[in-house]
């Protein structure tokens, strides 16, 4: 059955971030079904989720709050267009997130995926800057190695080759500067080169992006809350937008519900970006939030000066219900016993910090990351092939082996991670 269902997939579905002549090679696995933080596949084999399928899943598969809203709503609005209309569900997500930054970022705008979210900000920054008459404000700030999509507007804020290259003549010219990463001890470093850029350009720049505190996609580079209290101030004296890209840090895997909260700045930044966690890994929903000052740039019965952005699906019911019960659980308490499964991963792994093969042991919240010092060719795909064998789904990014799993973890599981993590090391590290 495995066999079938991977050949049909293969024949008919475009895998994304796959280069579909490899997976003939190495097949798609297929899944049945979602218990807790466990995946089945077609054969009955079971799976832990460890990266949480792609940073979405927060609080297992199936979980029964998440799809009791989602049922609920099911049975009164699945869906209506949130241009002349609205509805309870998106008003109180907006609300609930509205609070928790203090009111600070009071205007929530909703999308569907991370990608579009990004659009929307650079978006909103721009038009923004322009509506106040100063229209050279065009030009946007990111840092070496960031993500922040795969459409063309986010792909030109992200500096990861592999995505970029292809699409590079379509995309307009971003300044990409050095990025903090504690493992260099670069910070000093990295600020000189963001204030040498804002100086120099910021009568022409917009805004500048940054994924707080961790850099996924770029092997979970981190930095310290430090770097963006600096850069909040920075932003502001040079006049210039902050946008915290928080799609796949957010929802409280950095032991905060935002990570930005960790840099005690302040003032917030200008944009937040979420997605990902935010219905725990049920719906497609992306929300940014801003700041009245952004805002009411664009108040005016001037149809020209409105944010004219939507798709058919903005502010689904459905997704807002999922996500606004994935708040309930953070007003039940979720940051504290994140902090607690956070603690558990800690002592689990920490005997790799003695293991010669690997280096940069390192943890923000509940992500968990470290890198592999000669890890071979093809390293990502046979460790993932070979984690399979330890009833483990994980993908590395490069060398960089990293979980970041549903909030599910007590002891046993983090034990059970550790050792399955330290046997695929010995499958795949053979001298």
């Amino acid at each position: 059955m495995t066999d079938d269902l991977a050949r049909r997939s293969l024949a008919a579905v475009w895998h994304p971030c796959t280069q579909m002549a490899r997976a003939a090679q190495s097949p798609p696995l297929a899944i049945a079904r979602g218990e807790g933080a466990w995946l089945h596949d077609v054969e009955g084999r079971r799976y832990f989720d460890a990266n949480s399928s792609w940073w979405v899943n927060l609080f297992g598969h199936s979980d029964a709050g998440v799809i009791g809203a989602i049922k609920q709503q099911l049975d009164t609005l699945p869906h209506v267009m949130l241009a002349g209309c609205t509805h309870e569900p998106a008003v109180r997500l907006a609300e609930r997130l509205s609070a928790r930054t203090g009111g600070a970022l009071g205007h929530v705008f909703f999308a569907s995926d991370g990608a579009s979210a990004v659009e929307i900000a650079l978006k909103q920054s721009f038009h923004s800057w322009r509506n106040q008459g100063l229209s050279k404000k065009r030009e946007f700030v990111c840092l070496k190695n960031g993500y922040h999509g795969e459409t063309i507007g986010a792909l030109a804020v992200t500096d990861v080759q592999i995505f970029r290259d292809a699409y590079d003549p379509l995309l307009m010219r971003a300044h990409i500067v050095e990025s903090p990463d504690e493992r260099l001890g670069n910070e000093a470093q990295a600020l000189a080169a963001m204030r040498a850029v804002l100086e120099a350009r910021h009568e022409h720049i917009a805004a500048v992006i940054v994924e707080p505190l961790v850099q996924g996609a770029a092997g979970m580079v981190m930095h310290a809350p430090s770097y963006l209290k600096a850069l909040r101030e920075l932003t502001r004296e040079f006049d210039v937008h902050l946008i915290c890209d928080e799609i796949a840090i957010g929802c409280g895997r950095s032991g905060t519900f935002f990570a930005f909260e960790q840099a005690e700045a302040a003032s917030w930044p200008d944009f937040i970006t979420l997605s990902k966690g935010i219905t725990a890994g049920t719906l497609p929903l992306s929300l940014v939030l801003t700041t009245d000052a952004v805002y009411q740039c664009f108040w005016s019965e001037d149809v020209t000066r409105g944010f004219l952005h939507s798709h058919s699906y903005t502010g689904n019911a459905l997704a807002c219900a999922a996500a606004n019960a994935v708040l309930d659980r953070f007003d039940a308490g979720q940051l504290q016993r994140n902090a607690e499964q956070a603690a558990l991963l800690a002592h689990a792994f920490a005997p790799l910090r003695d293991d010669p093969r690997i280096a940069h042991l390192r943890q923000r919240g509940v992500i968990l990351a470290f890198d592999v010092q000669h890890p071979g060719e093809r390293f990502s795909e046979r460790f993932h092939l070979a984690a399979r064998q330890h009833e483990l789904l994980i993908r590395p990014i490069g060398n960089t082996v990293y979980l970041m799993p549903p909030y599910l973890i007590d002891q046993a599981t983090a034990g059970f991670l550790f050792k399955s993590v330290v046997e695929t090391l010995n499958d795949v590290l053979i001298d």
